[in-house]
């Protein structure tokens, strides 16, 4: 710590003049003071200071530079040029805190000083020293000769003390001040909603991410019991707070406690939430406040269904082909049975119509599993659209001799640019679940053109699409209570054409009443950009 001060003196007072002008000295210092315990904002309090310190050393001008984590900075001037002033601030900011204590600051600032006012001013500056280190220093600029008494010297000591101890409490509150922003900053910014208790679990804070998850405004959730918040709808995987409090929780700082289930909220539905708390202790071991971390985890449950519906699928939808090859390749292998061709070649029928459905359904899960991993790969080239739904049309009319497939398109219909390969798949699904859920009748392709897109359309004329259904036709395992009693599949061929139209930058839908109800059926469209 550095304790040498360069002392200069006021000019020389007349003997019956020294009382008044030790009133005044302490004055300034009742009012370093007062500022010690009223002002707390560090500019307006370097203000002040630098004001006080000029008057009492009755000097013209002054300035305070404080210690930076990179170097001195001037922080308040008063009466200084600003020419000398913009000279002075780069040359101090160059100086590096841990090279450069306050005698060498206060050297460097008497010599520009002197220099800069061609020898007709001179300095003191004064350390500000707090808790046992210098945080920064005031330099006072004078005209005039100096020369100070020994109550004179302790006077300016104990200024110069106080003022640092103001500037300390100051650059501390402002620290305070900047880690309560920060703080608040990191609570409203969080995505789980975060709820903080007082010992007695009184909510104190909330977030609007939990404002937003539950459904009341900060205003209404804050004050309340967290019990009369967090209503477990049933009971929850892992002991609640109130329970584990009850027990004696908690006995360490770092017991957190993790809690899983459903909360009830003001609009239903109810949420799926996992709920961890830490606890904060005090010196004392005592329990001051409770962190609640409340997260949405409605996609961890549904993942979860998906996975167990993905496992009931695929077990049943891929036993059935496996089982119906291996029973007629069992069959065929018989010695004891001789078997005329008719009925081999209807054995081999079925069996390759059931390889190639597994194959299908495979190839399907496999892109559902990229789609999951990132998304599909498309080899863009020109598609001409007419001629790949005919040979699409041309393929499905053999397997199903009750159904009409016709194409409908406009002569002039646009070549586009796109995946030739998925395209076809898209179109090939929709023909496909037309087939499945409408036992006979035409099953029509067409398409219609806009400025900016093509529209190509699937109906049918089964029984349609129920209301109930609509809105998760085009979700992943997907299967509506009639087609799991009438048809086969997985689930996903509806999946996978969103998500190839949608890679396309097209979309996709159902239309509840096709040709404006005049017929009952489904219809399925898709656009596709120019």
């Amino acid at each position: 710590m550095i304790d040498t001060i360069h002392y200069f003196s006021f000019p020389m007072l007349p003997s019956n003049m020294l009382p008044d002008f030790r009133v005044r000295q302490r004055d300034y210092l009742l009012e370093i003071s007062r500022l010690l315990t009223q002002e707390l904002d560090l500019e307006k309090l370097l203000a002040r200071i630098l004001r006080v310190s000029i008057e009492m050393l009755a000097g013209q001008a002054g300035l305070i530079a404080l210690k930076q984590p990179d170097g001195w900075r001037v922080t308040a001037a008063h009466g200084i040029a600003p020419a000398f002033l913009s000279y002075l601030t780069p040359l101090l900011a160059e100086e590096k805190v841990g090279e450069l204590d306050v005698l060498e600051l206060n050297r460097m600032l008497k010599d520009l000083t002197y220099t800069a006012s061609m020898g007709l001013l001179n300095g003191t500056g004064l350390p500000l020293a707090a808790h046992g280190q210098v945080i920064g220093v005031i330099f006072i600029f004078r005209n005039y000769a100096d020369l100070f008494t020994p109550n004179d010297r302790v006077l300016l000591q104990s200024f110069a003390d106080q003022a640092a101890i103001a500037v300390f409490n100051a650059q501390l509150y402002g620290q305070v001040s900047y880690e309560k922003q920060r703080l608040d900053a990191l609570l409203d910014s969080a995505a789980d909603g975060i709820l903080i208790l007082n010992a007695d679990q009184v909510i104190e804070r909330c977030n609007a991410a939990f404002e937003k998850l539950y459904g009341l405004t900060r205003e209404e959730i804050v004050g309340k019991k967290h019990n009369e918040i967090v209503r477990w709808k049933k009971e929850p995987q892992g002991r609640t707070l109130e329970e584990s409090v009850t027990e004696g929780w908690p006995l360490t700082p770092n017991a957190t406690l993790y809690v899983e289930g459903d909360i009830s909220r003001p609009l239903p539905p109810h949420l799926p939430v996992g709920i961890t708390y830490a606890p904060l202790l005090s010196g004392e071991k005592k329990l001051r406040n409770i962190f609640v971390s409340v997260r949405d985890i409605t996609h961890f449950r549904t993942a979860d269904e998906i996975k167990a519906t993905f496992i009931s699928i695929v077990s049943h939808e891929l036993r059935t082909p496996v089982a119906l090859i291996k029973g007629y390749a069992s069959t065929l292998r018989r010695d004891d049975a001789k078997w005329d061709k008719a009925t081999i070649s209807d054995s081999l029928a079925v069996i390759e119509e059931e390889a190639d459905r597994l194959s299908k359904m495979i190839d399907d899960l496999l892109d559902a599993l990229r789609l999951q991993a990132g998304g599909l790969s498309l080899h863009q080239a020109d598609v001409a659209i007419p001629s790949l739904a005919v040979r699409v049309t041309e393929r499905f009319a053999s397997q199903s001799p009750k159904h009409k497939l016709v194409t409908d398109f406009p002569e002039n219909f646009p070549v586009i640019i796109g995946d030739e390969t998925r395209i076809e798949q898209v179109i090939s699904n929709l023909v496909s679940n037309a087939l499945k859920y409408a036992p006979d009748g035409e099953i029509k392709i067409s398409g219609s053109m806009r400025p900016e897109q093509v529209i190509i359309c699937v109906s049918d004329e089964g029984d349609g699409i129920e209301a109930k259904d609509l809105p998760h036709i085009f979700d992943r395992f997907y299967r509506s209570t009639n087609a799991v009693k009438q048809t086969k599949g997985a689930g996903l061929g509806l999946y996978l054409a969103r998500a190839i139209v949608e890679a396309h930058g097209g979309r996709i839908w159902a239309d509840t009443n096709p040709d404006g109800g005049l017929r009952r059926g489904a219809r399925i469209c898709f656009s596709l950009p120019r």
